[in-house]
């Protein structure tokens, strides 16, 4: 089976963006961000879930490759794509896309720590069932 995508819609504000109007290199990891966070949701893992169950996601490792720049007020699109679960880290492909185009990708590795050490931990059996069908 092949992992499913999760997608996010996201405008370019003038924050994001240098003098030129070009989107700040470091703000592709933000735009990454927030469809990670927002998969999780969509999956029933909230902030409410995580706290609750003592863990934080930390990123471990993270790569870019910046293809072409996205402009102030431009339509954006993140995606995640699942593509490694494992005991106490998963790893997602991720893009950030302007009508399809590819502008910039990710592959990002969190892993999952307790919240009062910082230290890793499994991530919770719940979770680990409901996100093994996203990976391919």
């Amino acid at each position: 089976m092949a992992a499913e995508e999760f997608s996010l819609p996201l405008r370019v504000y003038i924050e994001d963006t240098d003098a030129g109007g070009i989107v700040y290199y470091v703000n592709y990891l933000k735009f990454m961000e927030r469809a990670r966070t927002e998969f999780m949701r969509a999956q029933g893992f909230g902030k409410d879930y995580i706290f609750n169950h003592d863990l934080m996601f930390v990123v471990r490792d993270v790569a870019v490759k910046y293809v072409a720049p996205a402009q102030l007020d431009d339509e954006l699109t993140a995606t995640v794509c699942l593509v490694a679960l494992k005991g106490a880290s998963m790893r997602m492909q991720q893009t950030v896309q302007r009508s399809g185009q590819v502008l910039a990708r990710g592959d990002v590795t969190i892993a999952c720590v307790d919240r009062a050490g910082v230290k890793p931990r499994r991530i919770p059996e719940q979770m680990l069932e409901r996100l093994a069908p996203f990976t391919e």
